[in-house]
């Protein structure tokens, strides 16, 4: 920003008559001594000579242009893409998992915390979770339960079918350029942060840097108790080598009568169905059905609307600009959901 057309060299050099003016002044004063001492104590030997004060304030002409100077050199220090202060969240909240929050005990790794942004404009009171898959160092050396209730595992995946512990986070995939999928996560997920507080949401991210030490239990329970849905972002390591598209992991029938899921599911379903419409919408591929159904250790110990998109697979591009467009399609469809959830359950007035 350009705060002055006069070039700098120009307003100094306007400057230097009256500073030598001063100066001479200056040098008709004799030296002020001046002890460098705390108050109270006696003066040391070697007290310092202070260069001399002028016994006449500087002119008029001095004192504005050495202030239109500053100004100007303030304004060309600042980066041209500084960021406008007003368009930052109001604040960002650490959320830690609170050992008292039901399930909280089925969590091995919880030392981290997640990061709770609050939007600054429009605040519609809705906090969305968005959580950056993958993510946790050592996470795939520590387990923890599949299940809540410590039934097995009904479905492959990361853990065999049959299993009662699952790997409490696992490392993901690589995709074919040698990109880790945990960063590709990350950058999917601040795209739909940014994308989320500018629309007034508020964001929970349960990962917010390149290591977090929450595993799947943990973040799923701090989403429960602090968001009012979830979004788990990642790719799939099939091995496929095409882009096979976009799809939300459903509900397996063999898990929806055990608790909680007997009671969320059908909201998971919804909030699934609606974020791979908002992909369509944007000219995402989408796969098959755009569906899925594995048992998850997030399905399993969600109590609020919770589901596992899949972003393609490691075949798929994930620069900025298809994450940009990714990130669009999962903002249509979180607020197509939550649009849905109001016509379902309109306010009363009293």
């Amino acid at each position: 920003m350009k705060t002055s057309s006069l070039p700098l060299g120009l307003l100094f050099a306007l400057a230097l008559p009256s500073f030598a003016q001063d100066s001479a002044t200056a040098r008709r004063a004799p030296p002020i001594v001046v002890s460098r001492r705390r108050p109270g104590l006696p003066r040391q030997a070697g007290s310092a000579i202070l260069p001399p004060v002028p016994r006449h304030p500087p002119n008029m002409k001095t004192t504005l242009l050495i202030a239109l100077c500053a100004a100007c050199l303030a304004a060309s220090s600042a980066p041209p893409d500084a960021p406008d202060r007003a368009t930052e969240p109001a604040g960002i909240e650490e959320v830690s998992l609170d050992p008292g929050w039901t399930y909280a005990d089925r969590s091995a790794i919880h030392t981290g915390s997640a990061r709770l942004y609050r939007a600054t404009e429009g605040r519609k009171n809705v906090t969305v979770g968005v959580n950056a898959g993958h993510g946790t160092e050592g996470g795939s050396a520590v387990k923890t339960y599949c299940h809540p209730d410590g039934s097995p595992k009904i479905t492959g995946g990361t853990t065999a079918a049959g299993s009662v512990m699952a790997v409490a986070v696992s490392g993901g995939m690589t995709f074919a350029d040698g990109t880790p999928e945990a960063q590709a996560t990350l950058d999917a997920a601040r795209s739909l942060r940014d994308k989320l507080l500018a629309k007034g949401y508020d964001v929970l991210m349960l990962r917010d840097g390149a290591d977090v030490q929450l595993d799947n239990v943990a973040r799923t329970v701090i989403a429960n108790q602090t968001a009012d849905c979830l979004v788990s972002l990642h790719w799939d390591g099939d091995s496929l080598a095409y882009d096979k598209g976009c799809f939300y992991i459903s509900t397996p029938d063999g898990i929806k009568d055990m608790e909680p899921v007997s009671r969320y599911w059908r909201e998971h379903e919804r909030l699934g169905a609606a974020l791979v419409e908002g992909l369509r919408g944007k000219g995402c591929r989408i796969h098959g059905s755009g569906k899925s159904a594995i048992d998850l250790t997030q399905t399993s110990y969600s109590t609020i609307p919770s589901v596992d998109i899949e972003l393609g697979n490691q075949a798929s591009a994930h620069d900025e600009a298809t994450i940009s467009t990714l990130a669009e399609g999962l903002l249509d469809g979180i607020e197509a959901f939550f649009a849905s959830e109001r016509m379902a359950h309109p306010i009363v007035a009293p």
